[in-house]
This record gives structure tokens, C-alpha cells and sequence, in this order.
């Protein structure tokens, strides 16, 4: 249905609109395509995503994350000259508007199936859809990614530590593959003007999860079997539970954050003897307090930014409760899980 729905959309836009006649089709993010959904398959995170060539990067902060994106030279698609700034930046904000005016209007000649676009969130980089597929609904998030190819900035020189865990030479691999950055909304930026993107390495995340294994044989047909999606599975359920029995104090909080206490757990727990099929609750709460651990320090470092903290400062209350509650989860044999 959602795979119906966006190949749709992605034929019709390309027509609309010349400056989006080069978008590339769905590259799926997020659990459901790392195979680590848990609940009902009702959330699909798609990026459609625009190669764009010769841009320079400018750091909208000192995270390291977010940029500025403008031309080298000015495009040949002349109408890219819409969506850039008097200073000749480029408007994740005016790209976002008008690729979300053409699926409004293009959701309305989706024959046989009901979709409607959903309110703007503020601060959401995503244009959502809603499909209804009784008796319950699909939302997919379409999220406008640009692609670049070319070496990835400084701030992420340090990061991706995997060479214990998947070697120098996966890491080599990895580097060589092409930037993606996302239209997001720099909360920092002095004016808010909507003209940031941020880096984005959800392709690589999805990569190191498929192939997760310190042997190259980990979890293939006939090698042996590991525990590492399943903790992940548990971490991202565990989160889900808790924010919905504390919503208020627990919005700031995304399963992103316990995907990068995850990945930081595959470094520092590097061999496949360490996540023995078996072992699976001895992991995953040796995960969870890698995490809580996190929490009590305020300190999460991006996987990829290493100067990128994560957990903000000015959270620390909230850290602090959700160690809390993760803490009598752990203690209590996880009560959150029988409700």
C-alpha cells in the first residue's frame, strides 16, 4: 500500500516541477526497513532524495550537524534559483513548501486508496501522509533529503569508531558513501529562517545493522546466531512504552537516542561471542545501562559527530527522570512490559 502510494507520488512530482525532475524514488528509513519494528508496521519513514552537484557546506553551529548548503556554481536546472536565499543559500523551507504543495494536491488522482496530508508539525522536517487502510491507519513521513557526493565534512573525522567491532576497512567502505542531508529546522540558528539541513546517516545505520556481525558469518543461514537486533527491539519498545505512560515528560526523547546508546554498545562490546543468541537479557539490559548511564552523565555522544552531545544541558531533569524510570524497569523485572 505505502510502496503504491509513494511511487505515485514520486512520478507525479517529477513531472510537476523541473527543479524535482532528478528526485530519486524511496530509500526507506527507519526500523521498520532495519527489520527491528516491533509493534504494527504502521509508521514507514521514506526520504525522497535529490542529488545535487558542487555544493559547499557552511556550519550553522558549533554541533557540527547542521549546515548551511549553497551552490559552487549556479545550477544548471535554473529553477533551483527559487528556492535559494538572497545570500545565495539554499531554502530547506521553500523546497519543503513546494514539494508539500504538489502532493497535496496530487494525493486528490491516488485511485482506490484514501490518503490525506496531515498538518505541518512545527520543527518537523516531514511532510506526513495518512492512508487509510481500515480499520486502522498508516502514517508515512516523506522526509526531502539532498545527496552529495564528495568527502563528508570535518566534524564527522573522529567519528564512527567501529574499526573493533566491523573493522578499518568497513569503515574505509562506509566513508566513500555519498552525504545525505535532511531539511531540518536548527533550533540554535540566531534567526529562525528555515534554510538549515542537517547531516544525515540513516543509510549507514541501516548498513551497520544488516550487517552487524564482528565475523562476517553473523546470522547468515548457516552461521551462528546473534542478539544484537533483538536488543535493539528491546530498547526501542521499552522507550515506546515508557513515552506513552509518560508522554509530557518524555517528548524530548526519540528512538534515536537509544539507537546511538545501541551502536556505541556494538563498539564497546565488539565480538559476536558477546551477544550470544542466548544471552539476549543479559545484552540487553548491559545495553540499558550503558544508557541510564548516559542519562545520569547528560551525555550522549552522536555516532558520527563526535562533538555532538545528544542530550542537551538544559534537559538534565528530564534525563534524570527517565534514568529513573529505566532504572526501576531494570530492577523490577519490567513491570512496563506486562501491562
Amino acid at each position: 500500500l505505502v510502496n503504491t502510494v509513494v511511487s505515485h507520488l514520486v512520478q507525479a512530482i517529477r513531472v510537476k516541477d523541473s527543479c524535482f525532475s532528478s528526485i530519486e524514488g524511496q530509500l526507506g528509513a527507519g526500523s521498520y526497513y532495519e527489520r527491528v519494528k516491533i509493534s504494527e508496521p504502521n509508521e514507514f519513514d521514506i526520504m525522497l532524495v535529490m542529488p545535487v552537484e558542487r555544493i559547499q557546506l557552511d556550519e550553522s553551529d558549533d554541533t557540527g550537524a547542521y549546515y548551511y548548503v549553497s551552490f559552487k556554481r549556479s545550477p544548471k536546472e535554473k529553477g533551483w534559483l527559487r528556492f535559494l536565499e538572497e545570500d545565495g543559500k539554499l531554502s530547506a523551507f521553500k523546497m519543503l513548501q513546494a514539494l508539500r504543495e504538489i502532493i497535496k494536491q496530487e494525493v486528490k488522482n491516488i485511485k482506490g486508496v484514501e490518503v490525506t496530508v496531515a498538518r505541518k508539525k512545527a520543527g518537523s522536517p516531514a511532510i506526513t501522509l495518512q492512508i487509510k487502510n481500515p480499520p486502522s491507519e498508516i502514517s508515512v513521513d516523506i522526509i526531502l533529503t539532498l545527496k552529495a557526493q564528495g568527502s563528508w565534512p570535518l566534524s564527522t573525522q573522529d567519528g564512527l569508531k567501529i574499526e573493533p567491532w566491523l573493522g578499518t576497512k568497513v569503515r574505509k567502505e562506509l566513508r566513500w558513501k555519498p552525504l545525505y542531508l535532511v531539511a531540518k529546522q536548527n533550533k540554535r540558528e540566531k534567526v529562525l529562517r528555515g534554510n538549515t539541513w542537517r547531516l544525515s546517516f540513516s543509510h549507514i545505520e541501516k548498513d551497520m545493522i544488516k550487517n552487524h556481525g564482528h565475523s562476517k558469518t553473523c546470522c547468515e543461514s548457516n552461521g551462528p546466531k546473534c542478539c544484537r537486533k533483538g536488543c535493539l527491539k528491546l530498547l526501542k519498545y521499552l522507550l515506546e512504552q515508557l513515552k506513552m505512560k509518560y508522554p509530557k515528560e518524555l517528548e524530548k526523547f526519540c528512538s534515536y537516542h537509544v539507537k546511538t546508546a545501541f551502536l556505541h554498545s556494538c563498539v564497546t562490546w565488539p565480538n559476536d561471542s558477546e551477544w550470544h543468541l542466548g544471552d539476549l537479557d543479559h545484552c540487553f539490559q548491559q545495553c540499558l545501562t550503558f544508557f541510564v548511564d548516559c542519562l545520569q552523565k547528560s551525555q550522549l555522544t552522536h555516532f558520527f559527530i563526535p562533538q555532538y552531545n545528544l542530550l542537551s544541558l538544559e534537559d538534565k531533569a528530564r534525563h534524570h527522570f527517565l534514568s529513573r524510570k529505566i532504572s526501576y524497569e531494570l530492577n523490577n523485572g519490567f513491570p512496563v512490559f506486562h501491562e
